[in-house]
């Protein structure tokens, strides 16, 4: 995937063009007239029982770079990055192959403008399909802002400097930063730790009836089984939600429930440091 890698490595290495013609966003998910959030943490499926699909480490690489541009918003480049993608599905496990085709033909079908719409409606107006993984153990709390510090530090200490305008706990960026973390692991380990919030966002997906469950689904097959941490954080998650306040500090993981849970039916996620957590 050496031409979509070029592109995708912008993330973490330059300045990432202007989009236009995304709509920006006015807290973590987009909550304004008209497009109100439009699901709750309440009712998401039980953790399914998933089988590990054997991968190496230049397999887990395609699948992360590969999900990291294509989970990202639909760029003008969406044809060549599939095309980019299919060109390395014969070297990929067949299950994790399969997913990763699905995609590309969701996507052809409902073309740039279409994937582009259901984007904004699938990962901004969702709760449980936001795509910033520290949320997901710390809700609009001040610890999340510490807990994406972590993430950048994470990033730093393998050699790694964000320059794109985004958050560091972004699944985009992190599975970037996963894919060409060769030497330490830590991007990996990051999104090992964080597994419950990706299933959340791969149930809801799935509920959903997203062509990008396809993507989570490809990548989830590539991490270990749950293990009975993941399934009761899990399980918590979806029965309580996030955390809404902080109660205290505690050292930890980046990301680590430091606080209360949010009300199933409570408004959307802010950013860190917002005037709303002031």
């Amino acid at each position: 995937m050496s031409s979509g890698t070029a592109r995708n490595q912008r993330a973490l290495r330059a300045p990432d063009a202007a989009r236009p013609d995304r709509p920006q966003r006015t807290g973590l998910l987009r909550h304004e007239e008209g497009h109100p959030v439009t699901d709750v943490f309440m009712g998401a499926p039980r953790l399914p029982v998933r089988r590990h699909v054997p991968t190496d480490r230049a397999q887990r690489r395609t699948v992360e770079m590969a999900c990291s541009l294509l989970l990202d918003y639909p760029a003008d480049e969406l044809a060549e990055q599939c095309t980019a993608v299919r060109a390395e599905l014969a070297t990929l496990p067949a299950p994790v192959a399969e997913h990763l085709e699905a995609f590309c033909a969701r996507a052809e079908a409902l073309g740039l403008r279409g994937l582009r719409e259901h984007y904004v409606e699938t990962f901004d107006q969702r709760r449980r399909c936001a795509l910033y993984l520290s949320y997901y153990e710390q809700g609009d709390t001040r610890g999340r802002g510490q807990a994406i510090v972590a993430f950048r530090e994470i990033m730093r200490a393998a050699g790694f400097e964000q320059a794109r305008e985004e958050l560091a706990d972004y699944l985009p960026v992190v599975l970037e930063f996963a894919a060409l973390d060769d030497e330490q692991g830590m991007g990996e380990e990051l999104l090992e730790t964080h597994r419950e919030g990706l299933e959340v966002i791969r149930a809801a997906l799935v509920d959903a009836g997203s062509p990008y469950a396809e993507l989570v689904e490809a990548l989830v097959a590539t991490l270990p089984e749950p293990d009975e941490r993941t399934i009761a954080a899990y399980q918590k998650l979806i029965s309580q939600g996030p955390p809404t306040e902080l109660v205290g500090l505690g050292a930890g993981r980046p990301g680590a429930p430091v606080g209360g849970r949010a009300s199933a039916v409570d408004g959307p996620p802010t950013e860190p440091n917002s005037p709303k957590e002031g």
